[in-house]
């Protein structure tokens, strides 16, 4: 019996075989991100994958039955994958594992279009918590819909094939910047200058045009798409960065990507419903809006995951408050991982460490452990028992020093239900920014909880 605790190396307990393993699995995750860069996005691919593997679409009308394999698709940016295992569904509950596909953006304003000085300008308002300095000077990717007049929807995607545009948000030459360099990182550049140039190339046809730039460019999207100015009031378009998940480091060890948060975490869980076949009644949800709340239809908050644990329970004439209470969830989100260039913000004993496995965070919240859900003692002991008695490799933490910050999950959205949650993800270094860091270690380690943690 070892006596002293002490974290544990990924990469350095790995074999060869299981170093094969953990870089095979990390090529099907950045394949997916690359095509889910938005919750929208995720939840397409999702539902494509579980096509390919034998689910078909879920009913609330309809009779689940054991060895069922459904996908319940909410509004296009939220998705519920079920795999109806063999037990008694009220006794044992649902195992349930919950990421959100959802990352901080720039969402178009409703009237975004304007133009100055030559140029033709989108207007943003940033989705979730950015560092606004960080979102300039960088090449930008458009994606979204657009509903045209009488329900015809418009699916856009500009700026990922290498023949696109791209989009760009200017900032200040530091020949001119004294002023905005002895600002707070904070005030340097302010939401309203987060404006993205999308145009330069005055029309022609009319030499009295007045915004003959904006007026060239609402004449392409039209051609292309049938847009007018006014469709841009029933859109949902953002800007994210465009670019590829890229390997980093000579030995290819970590990945840097756009949406790590949260989409490390719901890959593995979407993969361990594909590849374990359960006894257990297993529900995998991507949900929307976490990054501003978790409200609205396809958040957490929503009813919409009472009604599915309320359909599941209906077809085996279970009681719908019993199969919640004997439920269990895992609540897969990231957590800030030890970065030694700022390691003043981390309390290292407490914080988990990129490369050291799953991230158990038994709260999260800010400060006096404000609005979280805080896993009990017993349900931190049956998730410490299902992975190391199936081998998975996983740390604990807190995000970040006490008094500097915090953070928070849908995790207490689960527990309000009376389902005993805990966060299990992935350590982030540069969360939330265009660009975030991770190892390939421990996005497998997480894959082999989620594994674990269904059968």
């Amino acid at each position: 019996m070892e006596l002293k605790y002490t974290r544990k190396n990924v990469y350095k307990e790995a074999d060869g075989k299981e170093l094969e393993k953990i870089y095979e699995f990390a090529e099907g995750y950045k394949a997916f991100l690359d095509k889910s860069k938005t919750e929208r996005g995720a939840s397409a691919e999702a539902c494509r994958l579980a096509e390919e593997n034998g689910f078909k679409p879920f009913s609330f009308n309809e009779k689940l039955k054991a060895g069922d394999k459904r996908y319940f698709l909410n509004r296009g940016k939220n998705i519920f994958l079920i795999r109806v295992g063999t037990e008694d569904v009220a006794k044992d509950g649902i195992r349930i594992m919950v990421a959100h596909v959802d990352s901080p953006r720039l969402d178009l304003k409703p009237n975004p279009m304007y133009e100055e000085a030559g140029l033709c300008y989108f207007k943003t308002h940033y989705y979730g918590g950015i560092k606004k300095y960080q979102w300039t000077a960088l090449p930008l990717a458009l994606h979204g819909v657009v509903m045209l007049r009488g329900g015809e929807k418009k699916e856009i995607c500009v700026g990922e094939d290498d023949n696109d545009p791209i989009f760009y948000i200017t900032d200040l030459l530091p020949h001119l910047a004294q002023e905005q360099s002895q600002k707070t990182l904070g005030k340097a550049i302010d939401g309203e200058s987060l404006n993205a140039v999308i145009g330069g190339l005055p029309s022609v046809d009319d030499e009295e045009e007045k915004e003959s730039v904006k007026a060239a460019v609402l004449k392409l999207l039209n051609k292309k798409y049938g847009i007018t100015e006014i469709d841009f009031q029933c859109s949902e378009l953002c800007f994210v960065p465009a670019g590829r998940a890229r390997d980093v480091g000579f030995d290819g060890a970590l990945i840097s990507a756009y949406g790590h948060d949260d989409k490390v975490c719901a890959y593995p869980e979407m993969r361990a419903v594909f590849d374990c076949d359960s006894p257990h009644t297993v529900l995998a949800v991507f949900a929307d809006k976490e990054e501003v709340g978790s409200d609205g239809t396809t958040g957490m908050q929503s009813k919409v995951i009472s009604d599915v644990i309320e359909t599941i329970a209906a077809s085996f004439k279970a009681n719908p408050i019993e199969v919640r209470y004997n439920s269990k969830c895992i609540s897969a989100d990231v957590t800030a991982g030890y970065d030694p260039m700022f390691g003043s913000a981390f309390e290292k004993r407490n914080t988990t460490f990129i490369s050291c496995g799953a991230a158990v965070s038994k709260y999260t919240g800010a400060r006096g452990k404000s609005s979280t859900n805080d896993a009990s003692a017993e349900y931190m002991g049956f998730i410490r028992d299902i992975f190391e008695d199936n081998g998975v490799i996983w740390q604990t933490g807190e995000l970040g020093a006490v008094d500097i910050g915090g953070g928070g999950t849908v995790a207490k959205f689960i527990s309000n239900l009376g389902i005993d949650t805990v966060d299990v993800g992935v350590p982030v270094l540069s969360m939330h920014a265009p660009y975030e860091l991770i190892s390939k270690a421990d996005v497998y380690s997480l894959y082999k909880a989620c594994v674990a943690f269904c059968k």
